[in-house]
């Protein structure tokens, strides 16, 4: 078989691959027959620290929940109302780094990486929104904690919206941008992406997903592109790629649709005008018209990873939203950066 005499793709591979477009298209056409054999995810527990990856410059902590070790930072004062953010798919703590210190001054601040991600203990095991939402929930009960605000985008901006359906009484206000399942549930693309799942996989797919992470005029796109796939070298392994598939398949098998309109909270949506991938616009706007009691923001010229393109103006407007008086929040006018 053509994949029996395929190497392994390689961090080198994919650093050549990112500068030749040609070699991404060629990569195309060998993803069929890596996947069927593929080659096995570097074994190895992995670092619970970023070593070369840019780290956090907050405080991290560990804490075991449910079957696994999970990092967290815990910012800001005690006795003020608590944030969870929730990074977005494959991410982790740093990519937050830009909106925690504004948001820590009036909220006690958390960000964890799940387990299967960041620099979180990674076993090989079933991934799926539901045992994400759980992570959340067991994080608030560890730090004995009943209510807290929640904000997050992509799988992020998925899991507030997730969790606030399913335990309405444990979360406040919810602050979503881009969230992952602002589409139709499609099962057959999710079975394709869970009878592809494999390293060998893995590297061609991201290459191409990345593309649509940052808006090309984005100064800092090379660099923050340098910054994810050298973490994805630290932590890569078999859990590591099994969190990746899984998670990606339960996102595209499941729609926040049919949900929205049972969510009664305060909602905050937020959407950067360059991010069209998945049709992310069009979902954004359906989401805002199904939430009961929804705003929405538009940040022109940003793309799908706000908090890297634009974390003061995300934080600004976040932490606007978390202040005002309940009678203000919930209106149905779309607003735009000046």
């Amino acid at each position: 078989m053509l994949a029996l005499a395929v190497p392994c793709l390689r961090p080198s591979w994919l650093t050549r691959c990112r500068k030749r477009p040609r070699a991404a298209r060629s990569a195309l056409g060998l993803v069929l027959g890596l996947v069927v054999v593929g080659c096995p995810a570097p074994e190895g527990r992995g670092p619970t620290r970023p070593i070369a990856a840019p780290a956090t410059p907050f405080a991290q902590r560990d804490v075991e929940l449910l079957d696994a070790r999970v990092r967290f930072i815990d910012e800001g004062p005690r006795g003020a109302p608590v944030l969870v953010l929730i990074p977005g798919h494959t991410s982790r703590i740093e990519e937050y780094d830009g909106l925690v210190p504004a948001l820590s001054r009036r909220h006690r601040v958390l960000v964890l990486d799940f387990p299967g991600s960041g620099y979180a203990e990674k076993p090989e095991r079933e991934y799926t929104l539901a045992y994400y939402e759980d992570v959340v929930v067991a994080l608030l009960d560890e730090l004995q904690l009943e209510r807290a605000h929640l904000a997050g985008g992509s799988l992020g901006g998925n899991l507030v919206l997730r969790l606030a359906h399913r335990f309405p009484e444990r979360f406040e206000r919810l602050a979503a941008w881009a969230p992952g399942s602002a589409w139709e549930a499609r099962p057959r693309v999710a079975a394709l992406m869970r009878a592809i799942a494999s390293y060998a996989a893995f590297r061609p797919i991201v290459w191409i997903q990345s593309r649509y992470w940052y808006d090309e005029s984005f100064a800092g796109r090379d660099a923050a592109l340098a910054a994810t796939f050298g973490y994805y070298d630290e932590v890569m392994s078999p859990g590591f790629v099994r969190m990746y598939f899984g998670m990606a398949a339960d996102q595209v098998e499941r729609s926040l649709f049919p949900l929205a309109p049972e969510i009664s909270h305060e909602v905050w949506l937020g959407w950067g005008d360059r991010d069209h991938g998945a049709d992310m616009g069009a979902g954004v706007a359906r989401l805002h018209e199904l939430l009961p009691r929804s705003e929405l923001y538009v940040f022109p010229g940003a793309g799908h990873a706000l908090a890297t393109e634009v974390p003061a103006a995300l934080a600004e407007r976040i932490d606007a939203f978390l202040a005002r008086p309940t009678a203000a929040v919930g209106t149905k006018g779309a607003e735009h950066v000046d």
